[in-house]
């Protein structure tokens, strides 16, 4: 009996003809994947196939339950073919975006629909075993919630912020105490096959498949919370960089200042324009006496999170909306300097502060007005997250999909 794809794709030592035809099969699933539905002849064409291997691949596929006929295409004169397309229930993609003080976990179907959500679930993030076993358990008691067999889950991607090569598996930033990698560890504690991925990375690419991003191919996408991280996207695909390190926005040293950033450093971006320093910001104004909703609130000045200013400024609170403004004035310069840089057609703000929308985003496009050079900013959208918290979830589900489809 032969293997189903399923088997093929979890094998460690595919060779030969075998190898040959699994190949074939994920070069035809990832245009379908891309592409959308397609009859025999286009599926030829396009993967410079001939018209039986195609047809052999796809009844291998359908036997499989991957893909399945979606009837006629009408479009063409003559007499019809049939339209072949993905299966959406028969794979699945569990994506994890992990946050400073929540999670969220995410299933998307083969066709990238989001069937599950669970999203804002209370989780700390610390650089211990203890925060990396409280995170394995939650994944697994997302699964054991499900309603699909377990084995139809074909990969898990977790987002961490910071550095993260997704190549090896391992995290720099965060559960860096084993010499294992990460992806590996928490694969053995899940029994699901786990990538990692920078968080701000797969919010940019998540953006890009199905968010803001519509015909545009030079992207650049603030991830705008407690540190700033950037995504790139050029010509259409994710910029990792040589060591995959790419998108350190918030340790450019734009600022003349001896306040010492989270990397070690004095002068970075994120010392005077992140979240975590519009908490602190907002926490000496209310020091000084300012008034703020916050204040009259059941939080002490040390409690206050990033969450409950965004919070304040939706209700009209003047001090943090007058905050957030500053804080988009100070992101406007590095952000003006991005655009010199790149030229790109469209900058999408992400993030937790992006859900303030204009008062973040009209200081920082009256600031990319003042310091850009016009020529460029002219060709510049600045545009808010259309996908806001669901971003990184359905950017990790669509890479994991890409890199066991190997769509590059």
């Amino acid at each position: 009996m032969n293997p189903t794809f399923f088997e093929e794709i979890t094998s460690t030592h595919p060779g030969g003809v075998a190898y040959k035809n699994l190949n074939l099969k994920k070069r035809l699933l990832a245009h379908f994947a891309d592409q959308g539905n397609a009859t025999i002849g286009e599926l030829s064409k396009a993967l410079r196939l001939s018209v039986p291997k195609v047809t052999s691949l796809l009844n291998a596929l359908i036997e499989d339950g991957l893909v399945r006929d979606n009837g006629k295409d009408d479009s063409t004169g003559g007499r019809p073919p049939s339209l072949y397309g993905l299966t959406p229930d028969s794979a699945y993609f569990l994506g994890i975006d992990v946050k400073r003080h929540h999670i969220n976990l995410g299933l998307t179907d083969f066709q990238k629909n989001i069937v599950k959500v669970r999203e804002n679930y209370p989780y700390k993030l610390d650089n211990t075993e203890e925060s990396l076993q409280e995170l394995c358990q939650l994944i697994r008691n997302f699964i054991a919630g499900l309603n699909i067999p377990k084995e139809k889950i074909l990969g898990i991607g977790i987002n961490l912020s910071g550095r993260i090569n997704y190549k090896t598996g391992y995290s720099y930033s965060f559960f860096h105490f084993q010499e294992d990698p990460l992806s590996k560890i928490i694969e053995s504690e899940v029994g699901i096959q786990v990538f990692l991925e920078n968080d701000s990375r797969a919010m940019t690419y998540g953006e890009y498949c199905a968010g803001a991003v519509q015909q545009e191919k030079d992207v650049l996408f603030l991830n705008l919370d407690y540190g700033i991280g950037l995504g790139i996207v050029i010509d259409g695909h994710l910029y990792y960089g040589k060591s995959g390190y790419s998108g350190e926005f918030g340790h450019i040293p734009i600022f003349d200042n001896d306040i010492i950033c989270h990397c070690g450093k004095k002068g970075c971006l994120e010392t005077e324009a992140s979240g975590w320093a519009l908490v602190q910001k907002f926490k000496e104004k209310i020091k000084e006496g300012y008034t703020t909703l916050l204040a009259k609130a059941e939080h002490t000045p040390e409690d206050i999170m990033l969450e409950d200013i965004i919070e304040a400024a939706h209700n009209d609170d003047v001090l943090a909306i007058e905050l957030i403004a500053e804080t988009g004035e100070k992101l406007g310069r590095g952000i003006a300097a991005l655009i010199n840089i790149f030229n790109p057609e469209l900058v999408v703000l992400g993030g937790s502060l992006s859900s303030t929308e204009d008062y973040i985003r009209l200081p920082i496009k009256s600031t990319i007005n003042k310091y850009s050079l016009s020529l460029m900013n002219n060709d510049t959208q600045v545009k808010i997250s259309a996908l806001g918290n669901r971003a990184g979830l359905l950017g990790a589900c669509l890479l994991v999909r890409n890199r066991l489809l190997a769509i590059h």
